[in-house]
Formats: structure tokens, sequence, C-alpha cells
């Protein structure tokens, strides 16, 4: 069955263990100078890295071979998706002999990993999220501080956020409130049936728009303290932010922009309200290497304990 499979698509034989990140623009990320150091402090510095860039909303077909490559060549030992994480589920999801929880819940994949010949998928984004989150806020934020939670965009990272706030954190400690705003309606539909599976008993608001203007106004009704999210993709992947230059973000609140390269409009529209408005800004850079190293962690079946994150993330900081 495999060898007929195969015929399917086209295969490059590897000649080095390759390591594949499927994404947009993957030649402009970072990791693909910090990779091989990571690589280096690993002891293994045979693994290649290689970008696969697919368009957004790609076709299927093509998102198939991508899988199709690591599945069926030795030395392709698995990938970190970005992006694509929704399409690349639904587009391949029968190319796949096992899936976490997480992956099955949110019909996403950020990991594809080989174990025992097996081909598996992952969700990491919850867990890479949550730690993220936790670098940013303290453990009784939402407690202390009553404040509310605004995400643009209802994909896999502002899924991945929402699932691990509600379920992750103390039973205390949850914003009074979420409100998700996303361009397009289907992916909030998708979002609404995974907090309904969980039975969460949190107040959330899925609002369908994509003008700017309206975002501003429901931006302007946050109470203070509230964290502000920019998970569209938009100052990366496409230009632009959510907000316009007249948008309030919160007083005291937080601006988290979940992309650490690019033009960052929205990270830069909130900086400009750092003394005006108390906001603390934070880019996407930590989200960025606990995303990498999780995806990492499930390739090469190794541990990534504190002290070595610790060594990792020097490393990242040292060339960004």
């Amino acid at each position: 069955m495999k060898d007929n499979e195969m015929n399917n698509y086209k295969i490059i034989k590897k000649e080095k263990p390759t390591f594949y990140f499927i994404g947009v623009t993957t030649s402009k990320s970072s990791i693909m100078k910090i990779f091989p150091l990571w690589m280096r402090e690993l002891g293994k510095p045979e693994i290649m890295i290689d970008g696969m860039d697919l368009k957004i909303h790609d076709n299927p077909e093509n998102y198939r071979q991508a899988v199709a490559q690591i599945k069926y060549d030795d030395n392709s030992i698995g990938s970190l998706v970005t992006t694509h994480k929704m399409d690349l589920y639904s587009s391949a999801v029968d190319m796949f002999d096992y899936f976490d929880d997480y992956a099955k819940l949110l019909k996403e994949i950020s990991s594809i990993s080989k174990n025992n010949g097996k081909l598996e998928g992952h969700a990491k984004d919850p867990i890479s999220s949550g730690l993220s989150l936790e670098h940013i806020i303290d453990k009784e934020y939402f407690s202390r501080t009553k404040a509310h939670m605004l995400i643009f965009g209802a994909g896999g990272s502002s899924i991945a956020t929402i699932l691990y706030t509600i379920t992750e954190r103390g039973h205390s400690d949850k914003p009074e409130k979420i409100v998700v705003i996303n361009r397009s309606q289907p992916r909030l539909d998708h979002l609404k049936e995974i907090i309904q599976k969980l039975n969460a008993d949190i107040n959330i608001e899925y609002i369908c728009n994509q003008d700017p203007e309206v975002n501003d106004r429901k931006m302007s009704l946050l109470p203070p303290y509230s964290i502000v999210i920019n998970a569209t993709g938009m100052g990366k992947d496409t230009p632009g932010s959510p907000i316009t230059d007249y948008g309030l973000f919160p007083e005291n609140g937080i601006a988290w922009e979940f992309n650490y390269r690019g033009e960052l409009d929205f990270m830069h529209q909130a900086e400009r309200q750092k003394d005006s408005r108390s906001v603390k800004v934070e880019d996407g850079w930590i989200y960025f290497v606990h995303g990498w190293t999780q995806v990492i962690s499930q390739v090469l079946h190794i541990e990534i304990t504190e002290e070595l994150f610790d060594r990792l993330i020097k490393i990242a900081n040292s060339i960004r």
C-alpha cells in the first residue's frame, strides 16, 4: 500500500536528516539562522532545515504533497507547521496514523513527527501559547485586575490561547469576558463548536467583522488591564492591522502581537500608546521560541527541560 500511495507524489530523497518548516515566507524567518545553532547545541549538527512555502489556503493537493514528502522519505524526519495548521489537517487527515487530543479537538496540526514508522500529528499551540502567556502575566492576573481579553483572529493560535486560558489556568483566574473578532464566519463557528464541546463556564462573544473602525470601537469598551491580541497574521503574512491608528488600547493593558517579524503595524500602534495609556507591549518572540522548541522536542524525541530551554533561548536572542 505504501508504494502505491507513494506513486501519487513526487518524493525527494534527502541525503541528510531534514526538518521541514511549512509556512508562507519561511526564508525570512529567524529560525533559518537559529536552527543550525540549536542542532549544534543538541549534539545533532547533521540535521538540516528546509522551508516549504505554500499559499494561504492553498490547494489541498499541495498540502498532501508536503505531508507525503515527510511520510515517505526516510530522511525527512518531521516538520513545524505555521499558518496552514487547519488547512493541512483538513486536506491530509487520512495520511496520518495518530493525532494527539488537541489535534483532534482543534482539527489542526502544528507538528508532524514519526514514531516507530507511524506518522503523527500534534497540536502544540495550546502548550506554546500557555507557556508564553505565563511569561507575560502573573498567576492571579485576571482575578486581580478583572481584565477582559480581546483577540483579533480565530485561527489556530487564537483558539490555542483561548483553550489554554479557560482550561489550564486556575479556576478563579480567567478573563471575565473574551471577545473574538474574525473577518469570516466559518472559523468563528469552528471556535464556538470547540468551546461548546468543553462545556466551559466563560463569557465569549463572537464577532464577524472586517471593518477596523468597528474593531476600534470594540477595543474602546474594554476595562483597564485588558489584553488585546493580534492573532490575524496581519502585519506579517498580509499587510495592515486589524485596528486603525485612532484605536485606543485599554489603560494599563497589554498589547500582544503574535508576530515577531514583518511590518508589525499593530505592535507599532500599541507602542505609540506606551506612555499615554501605560500599555505594555509584547511581540511574538517568546511564542516563537516556545513553539519551535515544543515541536523540536516532539520530532527529535527529546525533553526540553527548563535549563535546556534557557540555553536555547539565549542562543536565539543572540542573533535576533
